[in-house]
């Protein structure tokens, strides 16, 4: 029997990852709803307040079944990062260290859930000035060449990256410019932990591509054919510099941006960000099983019964300690 909303029992984190369109959202409002827990995001676009749409955003109904946080708390041009979102999830940990009700964290940012279970190295947001800068001077220059300049100024940290990943080899050239420092320095100091209340229970549901893909592109094309356009419209006319903006990160928002300026087709839209969608899907598979073992990997079809039932039992044994 699953704890009772409000009753006795003994607090928990329950973490609840996995890659896009696999359930998450869907599993922890009803371990919600089963427990009286509170649901508390870690998916960076859902961090947004606008394109709710682009970022599968639970409705207002959907939030009216159980509490949620940290849901639509960034402007468009406020940056979302693993360090910003530890600062916006501490104060919600320690509130809920004396509560009986499980604290359901569900997302599929992997480098959040990292953060939050084995701790972030301490490294300085870089400013966005200089990140647009060195962004702008990095554009159109060959991978291989940004990964020699960087192993002229900092060998070790280019030693540990492959030539052929830029966003980290630009990563690693602005950390050093902000800071002075080389990113291989940061990342050996001690990383700054967050206590965490209450035991932790965990689990990423991974279905297979053979599911993951049709779901996909069956949410984007709802997405695409409905308010998405319109949203992305809307914030348009209030931020005509949307395209440098954090938010145009979003998959798809730079795409719909180029339906809505003509220069690209809506069918050519929807095909690129359906390659992106499920090329990030599959990198997420790779990152929870590798890189976050102790969240117990299952291969969901899309029934959520099986696991629901394992976490609400899981948390009865822990009230009954």
């Amino acid at each position: 029997m699953a704890l009772a909303p409000g009753g006795a029992g003994i607090g928990a984190l329950v973490v609840i990852g996995g890659s896009t369109a696999s359930g998450k959202s869907a599993l922890a409002v009803s371990l919600a709803k089963a427990t009286g827990g509170t649901v508390v995001n870690a998916d960076s676009q859902q961090l947004y307040r606008d394109l709710p749409t682009l970022t599968a955003r639970p409705t207002p109904a959907e939030e009216a079944e159980a509490p949620h946080r940290l849901y639509g708390v960034l402007g468009p041009d406020e940056q979302a990062s693993a360090g910003r979102w530890l600062d916006l999830v501490a104060p919600i940990l320690r509130e809920a260290a004396d509560d009986p009700r499980p604290l359901i964290v569900t997302g599929g940012t992997g480098l959040y859930l990292e953060a939050l279970l084995h701790g972030i190295v301490p490294v300085p947001d870089i400013p966005p000035g200089l990140r647009a800068r060195l962004r702008a001077e990095a554009a159109g220059v060959p991978a291989p060449v940004l990964h020699e300049r960087l192993r002229g100024q900092d060998p070790a940290t280019a030693a540990r990256l492959r030539p052929s990943d830029p966003q980290r080899v630009l990563r690693a050239l602005e950390v050093l410019a902000a800071t002075g420092r080389p990113l291989a320095e940061w990342q050996a100091a001690a990383r700054r932990r967050l206590p965490l209340p209450g035991p932790v229970l965990g689990l990423a549901l991974l279905p297979p591509a053979s599911v993951a893909n049709p779901r996909i592109e069956r949410r984007l094309r709802l997405m695409l054919e409905g308010p998405a356009p319109a949203e992305v419209d809307a914030l348009r006319r209030r931020f005509p510099q949307l395209a440098s903006l954090p938010i145009a990160k979003l998959h798809g928002c730079r795409e719909l941006l180029a339906v809505l300026d003509g220069s690209l087709d809506p069918a050519t839209a929807e095909a690129r960000v359906a390659a992106q969608v499920r090329q990030y899907a599959k990198r997420q598979r790779t990152f929870f099983r590798h890189r976050l073992p102790e969240l117990v990997p299952l291969a969901t079809t899309g029934d959520e019964a099986a696991p629901l039932a394992g976490l609400t039992e899981r948390l009865d044994a822990l009230g009954r300690r």
